[in-house]
């Protein structure tokens, strides 16, 4: 098919597309975030009933409803908790992903990549298609 069309005509069928997408899309977030809204509530009622009754789990004809407890922590001084790491040795701390910008220009700073990656490191590139609509004049 791509092969009967023009890169003009390509162009425009991709923003027609595109362009519906975003639509539907933004329809979904909207019809999503009211779902979640409302299971927001019926989950506030379900966690009162398990701290009125002390129970951590409570199991009915339609399904066991189960209190959780989630923990995330946070970091509010990068500084002293690099130090923190550094000085215990606890790398395993940390998220195991490269930081992609600050890799980059680490990169390039260090002139590192005439050198090579570190060890352990493995660059994948891949070409890819933006297209923008015309800019009015």
């Amino acid at each position: 098919m791509s092969e009967e069309l023009s890169l003009d005509e390509l162009v425009k069928a991709y923003l027609t597309l595109r362009t519906e997408r975003e639509r539907i899309l933004a329809d979904c977030d909207e019809k999503e975030k009211a779902i979640k809204a409302d299971m927001a509530i019926l989950e506030q009622s379900m966690l009162a009933i398990c701290n009125t009754t002390g129970a951590d789990s409570i199991k009915t004809a339609q399904g066991t409803v189960m209190r959780s407890t989630k923990e995330r922590y946070t970091c509010n001084d990068w500084g002293n908790f690099k130090d923190f790491v550094l000085e215990h040795e606890a790398i395993d701390l940390l998220e195991r992903r490269i930081h992609q910008g600050n890799f980059k220009s680490f990169l390039t700073e260090f002139s590192v990549a005439s050198e090579g990656l570190p060890p352990g490191v493995s660059v994948f590139r891949e070409f890819g298609i933006t297209v923008r609509k015309p800019t009015s004049k």
